[in-house]
């Protein structure tokens, strides 16, 4: 006979200097940890989690358990510093780097001061029970976030999973879809995935009428449109009657222009002065969901008009300020570019935009009268970039022909400044 097999080695558990350990579980709770995980919790003096996962663990693990308060990201620091000293083992859900504690956890202390042991996502277990590639599905967390941030992925014939932030949120959904012309789309809802009692409710948004389930869960939505939607592409230049205005908006062919030498990159932030309808710092918000952008708007009733515009195109995140320019620019973020739609005439705003900008920053104004161009020819001269003349015109009846009816044209100039160093106009070009 061949020997018994010897018993496998103890899991190494992380080092001392490590004094923070986060550990991914999943519905399943400790029967689907690995033995690493579960070495690490049994070891741990001090559990730090959220209630429902502190329940999953077993009697054996006997460190202090703490429960995550609420709010939770303000007393992150100050939690761990009342138990330095201790061996901490910070339980999460799933993977704690996927929109998880982990990412709170990194900034707060620092990647050398964790180590993560990641258990399978939400979304991994919904992929492997639909069948659908996980890199090519869309996620989107509505876990303390608007219900209106969907909006910006409705795209007809797009996977997404939602993550739910409670048991209201798949009947939130479905109303969203129903608002945008997205009623036929398929819904399912996967709820305590990986765990004992995992289930699935399938339905359509039109028809959605489900009481409130299980509040683990998350939602597949496979977008389908009604015939008579309005057509919102991924690109600028989004459709003008998509918009709510008063007639102040940068119409499209312009605004796509404007975007395209703004030159929106992920993470960056704008200031859009004069915000009218927020159409461009919409659009510049719609290239990447980490792009950032404050409006400034001294109407009121415009910057409620904005505000409802940045529901409607899914970035509710928009930061409007309502104001007047200059003056309600102090306090905002350094800007990384900065587009003028109104107000150039206003004494001392295109100062106050230039001066704000670091160097490499952009700024782009746009104007319709002789004032402001005169304004920005002489900026033109000073700093270099384009001055260009936007011209468009629209083929409408003339009695029983067609003819063109020109816009007003709109002279527009773009720059990017210069580093203190450099005095080549060419540099700002």
């Amino acid at each position: 006979m061949s020997p018994a097999p010897s018993e496998p080695p103890a899991p190494q558990l992380p080092p001392d200097a490590r004094a923070v350990s986060v550990v991914g579980i999943g519905a399943d709770g400790w029967a689907g940890l690995p033995d690493t995980a579960r070495s690490t919790l049994l070891d741990a003096e001090v559990l730090i989690g959220g209630e429902r996962q502190l329940r999953l663990l077993p009697p054996g693990c006997e460190g202090r358990r703490v429960p995550w308060p609420s709010p939770l990201r303000p007393v992150v620091r100050g939690l761990l510093a009342a138990h330095e000293g201790y061996r901490i083992a910070v339980l999460a859900s799933g993977d704690p780097m996927f929109y998880g504690i982990g990412r709170a956890l990194t900034e707060e202390l620092g990647p050398g001061a964790l180590h993560v042991l990641p258990h399978p996502s939400s979304t991994s277990y919904a992929c492997a029970r639909l069948g659908w590639p996980l890199e090519d599905t869309e996620v989107v967390t509505l876990v303390g976030r608007p219900t209106a941030r969907l909006a910006a992925a409705l795209y007809d014939g797009r996977r997404l999973l939602v993550l739910s932030a409670d048991a209201a949120t798949p009947a939130a959904v479905a109303a969203l879809l129903r608002e945008h012309g997205f009623g036929p789309s398929r819904m399912r809802v996967l709820e305590q995935l990986g765990g004992e009692r995992e289930d699935c409710v399938d339905g359509t948004a039109d028809t959605w009428a489900r009481e409130p389930g299980d509040p683990l869960n998350v939602i597949a939505v496979e977008c389908r449109s009604t015939p008579d939607v309005l057509r919102i592409g991924a690109v600028p230049g989004l459709p003008d009657e998509a918009y709510e205005h008063d007639g102040q908006l940068t119409k499209r062919h312009v605004r796509a222009a404007t975007l395209g030498v703004l030159a929106p990159a992920p993470g960056e932030l704008l200031w859009d002065i004069g915000g009218g309808s927020g159409s461009v710092a919409v659009e510049w918000l719609r290239t990447h969901p980490s792009c950032r952008a404050v409006t400034v708007e001294r109407d009121p009733v415009r910057a409620r008009r904005i505000a409802r515009n940045a529901d409607r195109f899914g970035v509710p995140a928009l930061r409007v300020v309502t104001g007047r320019a200059p003056d309600a620019l102090a306090g905002l973020p350094v800007p990384d570019a900065v587009f003028i739609g109104g107000g150039l005439t206003v004494p001392g705003l295109l100062d106050a935009c230039w001066d704000a900008l670091p160097p490499g920053g952009r700024l782009v104004a746009n104007t319709v009268t002789l004032e402001s161009e005169a304004l920005l020819a002489e900026r033109y001269r000073l700093h270099g970039g384009d001055l260009v003349r936007l011209a468009v015109a629209h083929a409408v009846p003339v009695g029983g022909f067609t003819g063109w009816r020109q816009a007003m044209p709109v002279t527009q100039w773009s720059v990017r400044k210069a580093s203190p160093d450099s005095h080549a106009s060419g540099d700002n070009r």
